[in-house]
C-alpha cells in the first residue's frame, strides 16, 4: 500500500469516526444588548475548552427595554457570530409574564417561584404567540439574521404556544426534557444541565444535580448545556460548567440544535 492511499483511507476512517460521535449542543440564553458583553465573554472561555460554536437564545425585546435588532452594534456582532457557525435562536419576546388575578397554585409554582415571572409562554393563547414570534422573526430577519428555532423563556411552551412557532415556520422548540422537530412533530429526549443560582441554597442543589445528571447522561446521543449570564458570575457554578464540559467533549462534537435537527433529518428512514 503506498502512502498516499493509506494517508487517503486514515482520512475516510477518521471522517467516519468524527460523524458517528455523539453531540453537545451548548446554548446561551437570555442573549441581548444587555448581555452582550457577559456572552462574549463565555463564548470565549467555551471556545478555550472546544466548543467551537454554540446556539445564541436572542430575546427579541429583553424585559421591554426597546427592540434588540435596533442596537446596530448588537446586531453586527449577531452576524459575526452566526458567520462563525453559532446560531441565532428566538428566545421568547419579552422574556416577562405579568401575574395574574386568580392563578392556581401549579401557576404560581411554574410562573412566580420556578422561573421569577419570566414564563412568557407559559399559557399565552394561540394568536397573541403567533404574533409576537412572528414579529420577531420579521425583526431578526431584517436584520440580516436567519433563525431557525423557537425557545420558550424557561422552556415554558403551552401547546397553542408551540402549534403557533410551528404555523410560523420556525423549524424546532426545545423543553427542559428535549427537543422537538417541529415539521415531523417528533420529539428527542434529551435534558438539558441548567443552573438556578438566585440563592446559596439554589446553587448548591443545582451544583449536586448537573453532577449527578451529567454522569446518568454520559451515554445519551445528545448532551445539552444550557447557560445564562449570571451563572459566570459565580466561580463555583462556573467551574462546574467548564469542567463537566470538558468532560462530556472528551468524546462528543459540539454543534447547535440547527444542525442536529438537519443532521437527524438526513438519518430519518425515507
Amino acid at each position: 500500500m503506498t502512502g498516499a492511499t493509506a494517508t487517503s483511507l486514515s482520512s475516510i476512517f477518521a471522517l467516519s469516526a468524527e460523524a458517528e460521535r455523539a453531540a453537545l449542543v451548548v446554548s446561551i440564553h437570555d442573549v441581548a444588548p444587555a448581555t452582550q458583553k457577559r456572552a462574549e465573554e463565555i463564548l470565549t472561555e467555551l471556545a478555550h475548552h472546544g466548543v467551537a460554536v454554540c446556539s445564541l437564545l436572542v430575546v427579541p425585546n429583553y424585559h421591554h427595554r426597546g427592540c434588540s435588532t435596533a442596537d446596530r452594534e448588537f446586531v453586527r456582532w449577531l452576524q459575526e457570530m452566526e458567520a462563525k457557525g453559532h446560531e441565532i435562536v428566538i428566545h421568547g419576546y419579552f422574556h416577562q409574564r405579568p401575574r395574574q388575578e386568580e392563578e392556581t397554585v401549579s401557576q404560581k409554582l411554574f410562573t412566580r417561584f420556578y422561573t421569577k415571572d419570566e414564563g412568557e409562554f407559559y399559557d399565552l393563547d394561540y394568536d397573541e404567540a403567533l404574533r409576537r414570534i412572528s414579529q420577531a422573526r420579521e425583526e431578526f430577519t431584517a436584520a440580516g439574521l436567519t433563525p431557525r428555532g423557537f425557545i420558550a423563556p424557561a422552556w415554558l411552551l403551552g401547546a397553542p404556544a408551540e402549534q403557533a412557532a410551528a404555523d410560523a415556520e420556525l423549524e424546532y422548540t426545545t423543553r427542559l426534557t428535549g427537543v422537538r422537530d417541529l415539521r415531523s412533530r417528533e420529539t428527542f429526549p434529551a435534558r438539558t444541565l441548567a443552573y438556578s443560582v438566585r440563592s446559596g441554597w439554589r446553587r448548591v442543589t443545582s451544583l449536586a444535580w448537573n453532577n449527578l445528571l451529567a454522569q446518568r447522561l454520559a451515554e445519551a446521543p445528545l448532551a445539552r448545556i444550557s447557560i445564562h449570564p449570571p451563572d459566570r458570575d459565580h466561580p463555583e457554578v462556573w467551574s462546574q460548567i467548564l469542567r463537566l464540559t470538558d468532560r462530556l467533549m472528551e468524546n462528543r462534537n459540539a454543534t447547535t440544535y440547527r444542525d442536529w435537527i438537519a443532521e437527524k433529518r438526513i438519518q430519518r428512514p425515507a
